[in-house]
């Protein structure tokens, strides 16, 4: 009798014991929000002749299962790959340059057996592993660490840049700075790493003057960008090791006047006009609502009009009638903030601040630095891609077309998503046993 009782238990371990250590919470978070982005698709084209909400939800099972598989692998291997790794996500995007698929003015898209397939998405996972193979015994501590990172981020960067791709791109951004930061670099080192762009932003704004100062022809200098340039020459001058005779912090200082310079160049002579409105369209919310401001003016009045607990699932005046442009992608937030109010959009929010939070309790806890870096590279990448998406459907982000993780609609995205959840849970599986947790 007794064995009788104990066969079940045994097959029970003997099946649950190669996922003994994975983050259950961590794992599960993202499968709930999946579920539930697809039922906010849904609600979002109940109303349309085109249905494929199921999609969502179909990729969603294969990256769970992706990710289970993934999960119970050991994630140290990826070291002894991740030079082909980079070598594969480079030539995916060059391979898109060359015979990719284009849409909505740009070439993003390789066509595989009928289905479009993104490469970009997926090297986000690239440089995650890139980063943490180059990071995890040599820190970026040293200049020479440091901009040895940079320089093999930048290649994939600039292929996807030249998509064109923004969205992606500062995605990239983003992931190389959280890695950095979390691998002991300098702050000084990434201040002075965005600071052109700050510049070249900066140089653009003639307040507190009515018009910028005009040195030579076209070129003209703000106020606040001179202003910022010299404190980003302080700021590499006090950190860089070119002290001698201040060379280093010239060298800082030049860069962001030569950033402003080409950023305010740029924007008078390469970008277009609906570019330009669509990177400015947030700071005045009034203006151009039946244009550029349009995506963004639907999506505001679709979040008010759900008040404190929303109209209901499919119930949604806005996103029943389509009033609001591309919302089972980019602006699936506001069907949530429509159905189901301030509290659903809160609801929301917090599941994502708890799955943000497992991942940097993976992180911290892993038992290596290339794990722990695995961690941070998905963390960053999440935590950017939300913020911006939140803050565009609220009309405080322009509109980037980045997609809010697990919930807009978007097959590479998902899977890249899930692949990238399945080596965080590896990191968790294999790590040293913990003998608290919180």
């Amino acid at each position: 009798m007794l064995l009788k009782r104990s066969l079940p238990k045994i097959r029970w371990k003997y099946w649950v014991k190669p996922w003994q250590q994975v983050d259950w919470l961590l794992f599960l978070l993202p499968v709930g929000v999946s579920i539930f982005g697809g039922l906010m698709i849904l609600s979002t084209e109940l109303k349309q002749p085109v249905t494929d909400w199921w999609w969502h939800w179909l990729v969603a099972g294969i990256g769970t299962l992706i990710a289970v598989f993934i999960a119970r692998f050991r994630y140290e291997n990826l070291l002894q790959w991740h030079w082909i790794t980079y070598a594969l996500t480079n030539v995916s995007l060059i391979a898109v340059m060359i015979a990719g698929t284009s849409a909505k003015g740009a070439q993003r898209w390789i066509t595989v057996a009928g289905f479009n397939i993104q490469p970009s998405e997926f090297a986000k996972v690239g440089i995650i592993i890139t980063l943490a193979a180059l990071l995890h015994k040599t820190t970026a501590a040293t200049l020479p660490n440091f901009c040895r990172a940079l320089a093999f981020t930048s290649l994939p960067w600039l292929l996807v840049f030249t998509q064109p791709d923004l969205a992606t791109s500062l995605v990239f951004g983003s992931i190389v700075l959280g890695m950095l930061y979390w691998a002991n670099a300098n702050p000084g080192w990434l201040i002075l790493l965005i600071s052109p762009v700050v510049a070249a932003i900066l140089f653009g704004i003639s307040w507190p003057l009515s018009q910028p100062l005009i040195v030579f022809h076209e070129i003209s200098l703000g106020l606040l960008g001179l202003i910022w340039s010299f404190a980003m020459g302080i700021v590499g001058w006090q950190t860089l090791p070119w002290r001698r005779f201040g060379i280093s912090g010239i060298g800082a200082w030049s860069l962001n006047m030569l950033g402003g310079e080409l950023g305010v160049f740029a924007w008078n002579n390469i970008l277009k006009e609906y570019q330009k409105d669509r990177l400015t369209t947030f700071l005045r919310p009034g203006q151009d609502i039946l244009g550029a401001g349009y995506h963004q003016h639907q999506s505001r009045i679709a979040i008010g009009a759900g008040e404190m607990w929303g109209w209901g699932l499919f119930k949604g005046p806005m996103t029943q009638l389509n009033f609001v442009p591309e919302q089972h992608t980019d602006f699936i937030f506001s069907a949530v903030g429509e159905e189901f109010g301030f509290v659903g959009c809160l609801v929301v929010l917090f599941v994502f601040c708890l799955i943000c939070w497992r991942l940097l309790h993976v992180a911290q806890t892993a038992k290596d630095n290339f794990g722990s870096l695995l961690a941070i590279g998905v963390l960053s990448m999440i935590v950017f891609q939300l913020i911006v998406n939140v803050g565009m459907t609220v009309g405080l982000a322009p509109v980037a077309g980045i997609p809010l993780p697990w919930m807009s609609y978007g097959r590479s995205a998902m899977l890249t998503n899930f692949i990238a959840l399945g080596i965080v849970e590896s990191v968790a599986n294999f790590r040293q046993q913990q003998k608290y947790y919180f």
